[in-house]
């Protein structure tokens, strides 16, 4: 299972998770292909957090496998993680630092030379609008403009499948259709596959496809067009409320 083509970026099976007598996740199973952009829609506690603490290395499955570019995190996690980028719900920028700097010091951690990584940093910046801020402390940068840094963090590794948990909570509006449009745009760009977790029916919209989760469990996993038929609703979030209830 290699990352190429219409390969499995990840493949997730049967994958349960609890904590003292409640169920996180309960049977989980999905894939994601290279280049595709995939949205786990679920209302808060459906257990996609827990999804991606276990893809991400920091929970230890009860059972079941995932298997991140033909690595199972599991059993070799390093090569696993190495294709991974994760922008999590909670802000991780040292505000002290500069833009660079944060950029900088993922870098290191990761061991790319001083002259690539400054070519990936002037080139993500570049991208996200960002070249004019790329000195200043990112205490001072707009929501919108810090979680455009944290991706830009998450893509200084090249992942070939980047994790969004919630990533667009408490930015406005535009910075957050601004971001989904640059994560669609990178997705088809570099083949690279997208796990988008939300809350927010709106950002499912122009997925390629849709999981819901609910209770732990997968409740759907089809195109967007095949939730409106499956629930026989007109919108995507009756649809949603119908399966979530």
């Amino acid at each position: 299972m290699l990352c190429r083509g219409y390969d499995l970026a990840l493949c997730v099976r049967s994958i349960c998770k609890s904590f003292g007598q409640r169920k996180a996740l309960d049977n989980v199973s999905l894939n994601v292909a290279a280049g595709e952009f995939l949205a786990l829609l679920g209302p808060n506690g459906a257990g996609k957090t827990t999804l991606f603490q276990i893809l991400s290395g920091l929970f230890i499955a009860d059972q079941g496998s995932a298997v991140i570019c033909g690595a199972d995190i599991g059993k070799t996690p390093i090569p696993a993680l190495a294709q991974l980028g994760i922008v999590f719900q909670q802000p991780a920028l040292d505000l002290d630092l500069s833009v660079t700097a944060n950029l900088q010091f993922q870098a290191d951690l990761h061991g790319i030379a001083r002259l690539e990584s400054k070519h990936r940093i002037v080139t993500c910046l570049a991208r996200f609008g960002l070249s004019e801020r790329a000195q200043d402390s990112a205490r001072v940068l707009s929501g919108g403009n810090r979680r455009k840094v944290e991706l830009a963090r998450a893509l200084m590794t090249r992942p070939k499948l980047l994790l969004m948990d919630e990533a667009t909570v408490g930015i406005d509006p535009a910075s957050r259709m601004q971001i989904i449009a640059d994560v669609k745009a990178l997705c088809k760009e570099q083949n690279m596959a997208v796990l988008w977790a939300t809350h927010l029916v709106d950002e499912a919209d122009s997925a390629d496809r849709i999981i819901v989760m609910a209770k732990g469990r997968v409740q759907f996993d089809g195109l967007p067009a095949q939730l409106l038929a499956s629930q026989e609703c007109a919108t995507l979030t009756d649809a949603f409320l119908r399966l979530t209830e």
